[in-house]
């Protein structure tokens, strides 16, 4: 009958010792399974086995005392205990166990008829907001997700409140062409998607993803407020101008009117940058991957994520827009603000249900010391033996509420920052652990390089998408017209469609013929929207072909009439980009979240907005190198200030040639790539633990 021993007494008794690197003072390291399950909040200095239940198999000095009358367990130090129960069967218990502070629990656990209680606790390390250990019925799981994706879905609105409509203020009001509104769009977007590298690193060294999106929001509203006053201000807004000539329009907009504006803008962006890779990873830690139940749960939820996403979209690009195109921009940039702090105002009162895991350091830190004490070591030959790696014991880690790797023969040439020398510097010196970490977050890159071009895809969306449906005939009716930012409720709809239809019908019916509880793999989820875009972009290639040769035969080139073609017919290209937006985009996300290390999710996330950021740097620089290199001989270039003189269906041709190469890598980067295995191996210890039946 199993007593309660300290942690590495009971990594002993679970497990088969490893060879203890010569040298070290470190106690011998093994798989650690308990203390995965359960990460301790031991300080260094106290003993290291502070409570018993049953004497027999805790070496002498390890019982200090025997338990009170009724069961209670305390520390020596009239400290509760946590136990987390594994298994109880007939009076025989496994447990690990967990101190803290008096004021940090109300109550002591019983282990007689408190069994429901005991079992309580999350196991996956997490802690409320005053640093107590997580309970498991009082927060987390969709009761914490709740505020968290209504967030979402209002800061979504406030948002896209701004994007699908910027390109037409900045053609409208601002007077910019259609190569400079394009690239000022995308480099704006780029730099939403680039910030959350900042806000990941503060998260994950300083401040912890709560209170980094807490800051971030209040910036975020700054920028939103700053924003509405530049377009409700007349200093502030340039005149209207009705010439046909863009040039002729600039001379009437004043330079400070357009920093302001775009000074607001990127005060967006920068606090967009901490709520976005905070916010998304703080959901996920709602689920503890260590319970069946909750993992289950956790799966659905990146897709439920983006319903709520594109929920806000959806009435952001119908309903703000309308307001924006037949009321004012005043009215139509001040509602997505206070949707903003409506919001933020509905995360807030989500504080007492959320988990939270405490900051892990800078990842970036950590990936820097292993590159740099590989190179350092790079003559230094490998240990016969790879358990005569460095590497540090299993309860640091648990103290730390980290997560120990075991060594993997891939990716060698960085097992020399493992290589035990002299020195000690953590420059010279890292544990398997980090080295497993970093050599987890190199083998995303190739991913990372081919899921740009995807992005690039997307940024036509809210940039030369738009453009041709204001060329297009938008009524419906005699007395109304679609405004040409409502175009990308096409694309909206196209996502939340395929994502219910994706998450009850195609998974489950997947799910029985793959015995994969995702239905088909992260990658060839993401594979076969990239696989779609060349399809869309063929689409778009014909559909644009189609509208200049109406443009011709009705003789419109050099006109500013509406071409007698309905804007439906770019419908079809708008809804298969959602579609594929669910498909790359969503497995992106949760491809490099899942196969980010367990401690840097954060960076994970920021991954994904990276390949998204770049996506739109890259869609600026192919537009503006493709409109310099096609003008030249005195002809008229595939993308003008003039549509219907430019040919957008060579632009959209090139597109096709480019998607065809970019898919053709992403196949042999995907067959080479394999899955970290800590989330199977995670899988078999909870079922082996379920298993378990101990004797008396």
């Amino acid at each position: 009958m199993f007593g309660l021993c300290p942690p590495h007494y009971t990594h002993t008794l679970l497990s088969t010792p490893q060879h203890q690197p010569p040298g070290s003072t470190e106690p011998s390291r093994g798989p650690a399974l308990m203390s995965r399950l359960r990460p301790l909040h031991r300080s260094a200095s106290k003993p290291s086995c502070g409570l018993t239940l049953v004497s027999g198999l805790c070496p002498p000095h390890a019982a200090q005392a025997s338990p009170p009358s009724d069961s209670t367990l305390v520390h020596p130090d009239s400290r509760p205990t946590q136990l987390t129960l594994l298994q109880r069967e007939q009076g025989s218990i496994i447990a690990t166990s967990e101190d803290f502070s008096s004021s940090e629990m109300a109550h002591t656990e019983k282990v007689e008829g408190h069994k429901e209680n005991s079992t309580d606790y999350t196991m996956d390390g997490t802690i409320d907001i005053k640093g107590r250990p997580c309970l498991r019925s009082k927060g987390g799981r969709w009761s914490a997700c709740s505020f968290i994706v209504v967030f979402e879905a209002f800061e979504r609105l406030a948002y896209f409140g701004v994007a699908p409509n910027l390109i037409l203020y900045l053609t409208n009001k601002l007077h910019q062409g259609t190569v400079e509104s394009s690239n000022n769009v995308t480099n704006w977007l780029g730099t939403i998607m680039l910030t959350p590298i900042l806000g990941a690193y503060i998260a994950d060294s300083h401040l912890g993803r709560y209170w980094t999106f807490i800051f971030s929001s209040a910036i975020y509203l700054l920028g939103m407020i700053l924003l509405s006053l530049t377009v409700t201000l007349p200093s502030l807004r340039p005149p209207a101008c009705n010439s046909l000539n863009v040039e002729d329009c600039k001379t009437h907009t004043k330079e400070i009117q357009v920093a302001i504006f775009f000074l607001a803008l990127y005060i967006i962006a920068l606090g967009a940058g901490g709520t976005k890779p905070n916010i998304s990873t703080l959901g996920a830690d709602q689920f503890d991957i260590y319970d069946p139940k909750e993992k289950a749960l956790k799966l659905s939820f990146f897709n439920w994520w983006t319903f709520a996403i594109f929920f806000g979209n959806l009435l952001s690009s119908t309903f703000l827009v309308y307001i924006q195109d037949n009321v004012s921009f005043s009215v139509g940039y001040i509602i997505p603000t206070v949707a903003l702090a409506f919001s933020i105002l509905v995360f807030f009162l989500g504080t007492p249900f959320y988990r939270h895991k405490l900051p892990s350091g800078s990842p970036i830190t950590r990936i820097a010391q292993v590159l740099v004490a590989a190179v350092r070591k790079w003559k230094v030959p490998y240990p016969v033996d790879s358990t005569e790696l460095y590497e540090l014991d299993s309860e640091y880690y648990s103290k730390k509420a980290h997560y120990k790797i075991n060594h993997s023969a891939s990716l060698r040439f960085f097992d020399k920052a493992a290589v035990m020398i002299d020195s000690n510097s953590p420059w010279m010196l890292c544990p398997i652990t980090q080295v497993e970490e970093t050599k987890q977050i190199i083998k995303l890159l190739p991913v990372f390089i081919t899921s740009i071009i995807p992005s690039v895809m997307m940024a036509q969306v809210l940039t030369l998408f738009i453009k041709q449906g204001v060329t297009l005939n938008r009524n419906i009716g005699p007395n109304f017209k679609i405004p040409s930012g409502s175009l990308s409720s096409f694309f909206t709809i196209g996502t939340l469609t395929s994502v219910a239809i994706y998450d009850r019908c195609f998974v489950p019916f997947m799910r029985k013929h793959t015995k994969n509880s995702r239905g088909i793999t992260m990658l060839q989820r993401i594979g076969i929207g990239e696989a779609l875009h060349i399809i869309i972009m063929i689409m778009a290639a014909l559909i644009e072909r189609w509208r200049l040769s109406i443009v011709k035969n009705h003789d419109l080139v050099y006109q500013k009439n509406t071409v007698p073609l309905t804007v439906f017919i770019l419908s079809p290209q708008f809804i298969l980009m959602g579609v594929a937006e669910m498909l790359v985009e969503v497995g992106k996300m949760e491809f490099f979240y899942d196969q980010a290390p367990e401690g840097m999710k954060s960076l994970g996330a920021s991954i994904f907005t990276t390949s998204i950021g770049i996506g739109n740097f890259v869609s600026s620089f192919l537009l503006s190198t493709v409109a310099r290199v096609t003008r030249g001989g005195g002809k008229s270039g595939w993308i003008e200030n003039n549509l219907n003189a430019s040919h957008l269906d060579y632009y959209y041709g090139f597109f096709v040639v480019l998607n065809v190469i970019n898919f053709l890598l992403f196949l042999v980067v995907s067959k080479f790539y394999v899955y970290n295995k800590e989330g199977v191996e995670i899988d078999n210890e909870m079922k082996e633990i379920a298993t378990v039946t101990v004797s008396k």
